[in-house]
This record gives C-alpha cells, sequence and structure tokens, in this order.
C-alpha cells in the first residue's frame, strides 16, 4: 500500500506537469462516460428499477402485457391482462396463495379540484381509483394522516382520497392544512385522509399521468359515470398486482387462475359473442413477477434506451481510445526516460504498475466529472422525453447509489483496459537503442495500435454519424407526413364538461354556447367539436358488422376506429370528402342514423363496392343496419402510434344522434359518446393572445368548465412525436462528440507522427523534396487511416441501420445519400484534424531539423 500511495503522488506530479495532456484525458473520458452514465440512469430507472415498497420480489401481477385503458368483452386476443371488478373479487376470494390481492384502474381519471367554499376554478388532477388494500399490498406508509383502508371501499362508504408526497408538496403547497379537508372532484365533495410517503408513486412507471390523488373503487360510479365500469363484467379497466405467500410455486399458482378465468367465463357463457365463444379455447392468462409494477414506461421506452446506450458506448469507446492515444504517446515521448529506468534496474512490473495507477487516476477524475456531465445530460433527456400540461416522472437526475456504482465500475474498467496496452508497450523499451537515439522515427515506425486505435474511431464516428442523420430525417418525415388535414393554424383545444357536472341531455346546449362564444374571438375562422380530435392520443374502437355480410369469425380483425364530430368538423380540418357528402346540421336527433366513412374503412370492409347507402353497426349482427353511410373521407392519420401501419378504418357519426340500444351498458356507453373531449379550431395567422381569449369565453360561459389542454397542432405533433425527437437529438449529440474525439484522435496521432519525424522531413526537404511534397505525405498517411475505417464503418453502419429499423419512418437503413452525407462529415473532420500537424510539417526547416539530430 505505501508503494501504491508513493505511485499516486509522483503520477499527480507528473499530471501537474502536464495540464494539456491531462485536461484533454480527464475531459474526453468525462464525456464518454458522463453520456454512458446518463443513459443509465435511465434505463436503470426504467428497466431495471423495482417499487419503492416493502419485498418487491414478493409481488406478482395477473397479466403480462400493458393495456390501457379498458377492453370490452369476456375474452382477450393474445392473452387475458386487463380486468373487471367482479373477476378482481373472485380472484381476491378463491386464491388463498396470495397474501393480499389488489386492483388498482388501467389508466387514470381526469378530475377537476378545487376546495370546498373556495370561488377558484378547478384544476385539473390526475386520479386513480384502487382497491381499499393498495396501500397495504405494498406494504407503503403514510407521510401524513391515514391511507386507505378497505372500509373506505364498499358501498355507502363516505368519499376519501389519498394524496402523492409529490402532489402535496407540488399542487398544494406542502400544506398541512390538506388532510381532513374536504375538495371537490367533479363537484363530488372528497375528504382528504392522508398523504403517501415520499418516493411511492403508485403501482406502475408510465410517461403520461402519473396518478396524484388516489380513490377507492367504489367512488368510481361518482366520478367517471360515463358509464360506470364497477358492475359492469363486460368492462375490464383493472390492473391487479399480489403478494404472494411464502413457498407459493408460482406455476400452480398461475394454473389456478386460469381455472378461475375459465369458471367465470363459463359463468357468463349466455352472454359470450360467436367469437367470444370460438375464442374461448385458445384463451391464455399468465402470472408474472410485480416487482417493478406494470410496466407501461418499460416497454414504452425499452427499445430507444437501447439505442441510445449502445450510442453512448459508442462515446465512451471513442473517448476510451482517446485516452489510450495519449498514453501510449506520452509513454513513446518518454521512452529515453524509460530505458534510462531500465538500465537502472526497475523492473516491467514496477513501470506497468505506475503507468496503470497514472491511467487509473485520469479514470476516476474523468469518471467524477462525467458525473455532473450525466447530471446535465439526464435533465436533458427527461426535459425532451416528457414534456406537455401536468406531466411528471418519478425519475431523479441525479445519481442514485446503483447509477454512482455504475460510474464507478465504468471509470476502473476504463483506467484498467486502456491503460494496460499502453503501459505494457512503453515498458518493453531497450535501453541500448533508446539510448542510441530515442527521437529517431520514419513513417514506418509508427505504432500500429495509435494507426488501429484511429481507425476503430474512424469507423464508430461513421456508424454513429449516419445513424444520428438517419433518426433525423425519420423524424423530419414524421412530422411533414401527409395527416389528411392541415396543420398550419388549427388548434386543439381539450376540455370535460363532464367534470363541471354536465349530464347528457345538456350537452348539446352547452356545446353551442362554447362554439358561438368562440366564433366571436377575433381570428378564429372556425371551430368544431369530437369525441377525440386527430392526434389527440385517444380512441374508442369497436367490432364492425355490415349489413348483409356474415358475422366474423374468431381471429378476424372487424376492429374500426370511431369518434363523434359535430358539421363543421371535415371544413375546420380541410379533410376532403370524396365520395357522397360530410355531417352537416340536417343530421338531427330526428333524421336517420348517419355515418362518414373513411377510404380504409370502404376498402376493408366494402371492397370493390359502393359504400354509399350500405349500411353497418358495432359489435353484434342486430345492429348492423344502424348507419347508413352517407359519405366517405380521405384517410386521416387519427392515432399517434403505428405510423408504419396503413391508416385504421374509422367511421365518425354526428353527435346529434343517438344510437338505440337496449343493454345498459351499451346505453352509458352510448350517453359517454356524446361528451367532446376535444375542439379543434381554425384561426390562420397566428392570432395573438388566442388561449387567453379561449380561458376567458370559457369562464364567461361556466367557470367550473376546466380547460386541460390548449396547443397548436405543430405543438401537438412535438409532442406526440417526442420519444422519436429525443432519440434522434441525443443520437445527434453523441454523433457530434464522437466525431469531435475521433477528429482529436487523429490530430494527436499526426502531432506525433510530425513531431517524432520531424528529421526525416527535414532529410526529405535537404534532398530537395518540396512543400506539396511533405503535405501530400502527411495527408496521404491521415486519410489512409481514415479510408480504412470508412471500409470498414460503412458496412457496419448499414448493419446499425438495419438494428434500428423500428425507430425509422420512410428511410432505409442503406439509403447512399446518407451514408455519403455521413462520409463527407467525417472526412472534412479529418481534414480538418490533419490540416494543423501538415501544416506544421511543410514549416520544417532542414538545417534546424538536421542540426536537432
Amino acid at each position: 500500500m505505501n508503494q501504491l500511495f508513493q505511485d499516486l503522488r509522483y503520477t499527480m506530479r507528473q499530471l501537474r506537469k502536464s495540464p494539456g495532456f491531462t485536461l484533454t484525458s480527464v475531459i474526453t473520458l468525462a464525456l464518454g462516460i458522463g453520456a454512458t452514465t446518463a443513459i443509465f440512469t435511465l434505463v436503470h430507472a426504467v428497466l431495471l428499477k423495482s417499487l419503492p415498497v416493502t419485498k418487491p420480489d414478493e409481488l406478482w401481477r395477473i397479466g403480462k402485457k400493458v393495456h390501457c385503458c379498458n377492453w370490452g368483452g369476456y375474452t382477450q386476443w393474445e392473452e387475458f391482462s386487463l380486468f373487471n371488478n367482479e373477476l378482481y373479487h373472485r380472484f381476491k376470494d378463491n386464491t388463498p396463495a396470495f397474501a393480499e390481492l389488489a386492483a388498482f384502474q388501467g389508466g387514470n381519471a381526469s378530475l377537476g379540484v378545487r376546495r370546498a367554499g373556495s370561488t377558484q376554478p378547478a384544476e385539473t388532477r390526475n386520479g386513480q381509483f384502487v382497491s381499499g388494500n393498495f396501500f397495504s399490498t405494498f406494504g407503503v406508509g403514510a407521510w401524513a394522516g391515514r391511507l386507505l383502508n378497505p372500509s373506505d371501499d364498499r358501498e355507502g362508504a363516505p368519499p376519501v382520497a389519498v394524496l402523492s408526497y409529490h402532489a402535496w408538496q407540488e399542487k398544494f403547497g406542502a400544506d398541512p392544512s390538506v388532510v381532513g379537508s374536504v375538495f371537490l372532484f367533479n363537484n363530488n365533495p372528497f375528504t382528504i385522509v392522508g398523504v403517501a410517503a415520499p418516493g411511492f408513486f403508485g403501482a406502475d412507471l408510465r410517461g403520461w399521468a402519473m396518478p396524484e390523488i388516489w380513490m377507492p373503487l367504489s367512488a368510481e360510479p361518482l366520478i367517471d359515470s360515463k358509464p360506470p365500469r364497477l358492475t359492469e363484467p363486460r368492462a375490464n379497466w383493472l390492473d391487479i398486482i399480489g403478494r404472494v405467500k411464502p413457498g407459493t410455486d408460482p406455476k400452480a399458482l398461475e394454473a389456478q387462475l386460469r381455472t378461475e378465468l375459465r369458471q367465470w367465463q363459463m359463468s357468463h357463457y349466455s352472454d359470450l359473442t360467436m367469437q367470444d365463444k370460438e375464442y374461448l379455447p385458445k384463451q391464455q392468462m399468465f402470472l408474472t413477477p410485480g416487482g417493478a409494477g406494470v410496466t407501461d414506461m418499460r416497454e414504452q421506452y425499452e427499445d430507444a434506451l437501447r439505442v441510445l446506450l449502445i450510442a453512448a458506448a459508442c462515446v465512451l469507446l471513442i473517448a476510451c481510445a482517446n485516452l489510450a492515444n495519449l498514453l501510449l504517446a506520452r509513454g513513446l515521448r518518454r521512452r529515453q526516460q524509460t530505458s534510462l529506468r531500465i538500465a537502472l534496474g526497475a523492473s516491467r512490473g514496477t513501470l506497468v504498475r505506475k503507468a496503470l495507477v497514472e491511467s487509473l487516476t485520469l479514470g476516476v477524475v474523468g469518471g467524477g466529472l462525467g458525473l455532473l456531465v450525466a447530471y446535465m445530460g439526464t435533465s436533458l433527456v427527461l426535459k425532451l422525453a416528457f414534456t406537455g400540461p401536468n406531466f411528471w416522472v418519478p425519475i431523479d437526475a441525479t445519481p442514485s447509489v446503483p447509477v454512482l456504482l455504475f460510474a464507478l465500475g465504468i471509470s476502473l474498467l476504463t483506467g484498467v483496459l486502456f491503460g494496460i496496452a499502453p503501459a505494457w508497450t512503453t515498458s518493453h523499451a531497450e535501453p541500448v537503442e533508446a539510448l542510441r537515439g530515442a527521437n529517431r522515427s520514419t513513417e514506418h515506425s509508427t505504432r500500429w495500435s495509435q494507426k488501429a486505435l484511429v481507425v476503430a474511431q474512424a469507423s464508430i464516428s461513421l456508424v454513429l454519424i449516419s445513424s444520428a442523420v438517419m433518426l433525423a430525417q425519420s423524424l423530419r418525415n414524421l412530422k411533414n407526413q401527409n395527416f389528411g388535414f392541415d396543420v398550419e393554424g388549427r388548434y386543439m383545444i381539450s376540455l370535460d364538461v363532464h367534470q363541471a357536472g354536465y349530464k347528457p341531455e345538456q350537452l348539446e346546449l352547452i356545446y353551442r354556447r362554447i362554439f358561438d362564444r368562440i366564433l366571436q374571438i377575433p381570428g378564429v375562422q372556425g371551430v368544431a367539436g369530437a369525441t377525440y380530435a386527430p392526434m389527440s392520443g385517444d380512441s374508442w374502437n369497436d367490432g364492425i358488422r355490415i349489413q348483409g355480410k356474415p358475422e366474423p369469425h374468431s381471429g378476424d380483425d372487424d376492429g374500426a376506429t370511431f369518434t363523434r364530430v359535430t358539421p363543421e368538423f371535415f371544413s375546420t380540418l380541410n379533410n376532403r370528402i370524396v365520395m357522397g357528402r360530410a355531417i352537416d346540421e340536417h343530421d338531427t336527433k330526428d333524421a336517420p342514423l348517419v355515418a362518414v366513412v373513411n377510404e380504409a374503412f370502404a376498402k376493408k370492409f366494402l371492397k370493390g363496392e359502393n359504400p354509399i347507402g350500405k349500411r353497418f353497426g358495432e359489435n353484434e349482427m342486430i345492429h348492423a343496419g344502424d348507419y347508413q353511410i352517407v359519405g366517405v373521407a380521405a384517410d386521416m392519420r387519427y392515432l399517434n402510434y403505428g405510423f408504419k401501419d396503413p391508416d385504421r378504418p374509422m367511421y365518425f357519426l354526428p353527435t346529434a344522434q343517438h344510437t338505440p340500444y337496449t343493454k345498459p351498458n351499451e346505453i352509458e356507453g352510448e350517453k359517454s359518446g356524446h361528451y367532446l373531449e376535444n375542439l379543434i379550431l381554425w384561426a390562420p395567422g397566428k392570432p395573438e393572445g388566442l388561449e387567453m381569449q379561449v380561458r376567458k369565453a370559457l369562464s364567461e360561459i361556466d367557470p367550473n368548465i376546466p380547460l386541460l389542454d390548449f396547443a397548436s397542432y405543430h405543438e401537438t405533433l412535438a409532442r406526440d412525436f417526442g420519444q422519436q425527437d429525443m432519440i434522434a437529438k441525443l443520437t445527434l449529440i453523441f454523433g457530434v462528440l464522437a466525431l469531435g474525439l475521433a477528429a482529436i484522435g487523429l490530430y494527436g496521432v499526426m502531432s506525433y507522427s510530425v513531431e517524432q519525424r520531424t528529421s526525416e522531413i527535414g532529410i526529405r526537404m535537404a534532398l530537395g523534396a518540396n512543400r506539396g511534397t511533405v503535405l501530400g505525405m502527411v495527408l496521404r498517411s491521415a486519410f489512409l487511416q481514415v479510408a480504412i475505417g470508412l471500409a470498414i464503418g460503412i458496412p457496419t453502419a448499414i448493419l446499425a441501420g438495419r438494428a434500428i429499423t423500428d425507430q425509422l419512418y420512410a428511410v432505409k437503413p442503406y439509403d447512399p445519400v446518407i451514408l455519403s452525407l455521413a462520409v463527407i462529415v467525417l472526412g472534412a473532420a479529418a481534414l480538418i484534424a490533419a490540416a494543423i500537424p501538415a501544416r506544421r510539417a511543410v514549416n520544417v526547416n532542414p538545417t534546424e531539423a538536421l542540426r536537432a539530430e
């Protein structure tokens, strides 16, 4: 240990004497280690970390797939993973292997919240319905007050709620008087009984609408009665997680749960559709580890984080190659000193140890500075990936213990792996040859290891640059695609009159008042409403039955997306009607039921037929004649996912008309479809203060109506493509870093080469070589290394493009234009890096070079 401390003191003195070398090495490593650690911070939080609860390894989830937020019916394709309240209680009562079994909403409940007695407008908060044993299942305590218990989750119990610690701090100002106070949730009084422990964010991690308020399942009819799902066996909307008893066999428990599921399905056999009955023998359900909760965010970001982690690792490799080159050049430059040490009796082991201490010191210092880079990088990623109103994710940019250990491990590994080769090389200096002429060098004596590192840097840089350009082009293609409607001058408003207490029979009047008032705002030329607007992120979907055609079989794709719209919808969006007519003011509640379908609907369900006049309906054959098709609209990109998929079949129904259903759940569902979640404004020219004027207009009509969001369609699309934007920007940053580091590496090698070959260059010039010959000699050496790197990098870049195909839209992984651009950029950087040493070479004075020799 004493010897190691001496080596460390010696290393610190040497590093202080070489500030340029030290600073370059540390900054290079800090960038590489920092970039990798920043992405690992997210990988750990999203992909590896368990829920902050008691004994997460004892938790098991029923289901494997992540679904949001509702699934109707008695069977589910692929596997059963979203459940209804009846099935949850059946599992809870009949599976004693679970010490606790909790249910929670697979999504969120949008709440308009204000304190009882307050005259302030309601503020939007994210709520979630949970079973009464939710907190006890996870072993979570209260920060203040108490948490929910089973007595709160029963019919007739006083409505109560629990706040998350984050919401209590950020949204309620950490006011202790909140606990015990009454708040109005969508105009329904709830008592806040407690605040959950810090760090607990719920049972799932997702990139949108993290729960801020937890309410018992029994309160669902009070808040979300569109329709109430608590007593409907066809309404699957709950995720289920349980804590198993010690010694439980998960496979045996899974088999028991499957039996319970089948028995429940058979108890509703008379209600099963033909498709349900056909699919029943193939129904699957799985029991999966639940320590990480419902991993919605994991599924959403897994591929993106893997791409970024690989890109960051490439930057780290280039940084390490630079460190190895710097150490190798430094060792070769000190070859005479090393030879003298060997001649005086120093062992090679001692020399290797000193060199390793130096490289490890650089690695640790670079890693420490890299933590600062990682913090800033993580903050940048969180800002890029999670934007929008009321967005918060429980990921802290401050490095956690696992992240600190990761950074330390990377630092030490870097120091050892990329310091041992230079240390070993320089320790093998021959004393006699080195002392005879330590500074003599020719082009052929330049170390092959240095050239190999430059080649590797060039090839890795090309891969990163081409990948960055491909991802940037993909993002550009996504944003500039033909959406089927005009985004210029269009704005999307999200509001919820249900939160303000409006009943279905009041909707027509309140929406007309809202439309008339908004049209009075200067600059607004059109306004329309829809259950869900294009690219809003939500949709309703149903199975289609065509009059005169047989009922689809199990496994047939009979689904289509639908929305209810006002007559101004198509003209406001400038969506073209290609056949027939649009929905208009004549489609009233007393008129025959009509629908407009898109081109994809006509091609899928009525291929080769004239769709005008045909009739169809939803889910069951008795409804096959409900709607008559009066028009066909051009396809619109309506959903904000699946952009590589063909346009989804879609149909549009008038908001003024009601489908005459007879079943209670269908009637309630029909009522809820008339609540318009989105308004679309056409206001060309970007009128000043438009959002403020819209808010004022709504407040004048009813201050209880919350405006959940106001955004131009350009802003909406930016949010929809946030993940792609994050990947493209970070990969571009990594590409620029890699290019810069590779250029520095080439510059360092060429500078060292010119310095070592000063005498050779002097002799050449003394024998008649002109400046152009010398310049060509230096540049040729540099570009030979780059050319070899390109030869390796181009096919590797194509393979990398294939690996990230899932992240690309309308971009080929072997696009010659993109590859050519990447080659040009790398070539330009190489030219700049080699030009300075080349200029130094042509300015060598032959007389001075020979005199020095």
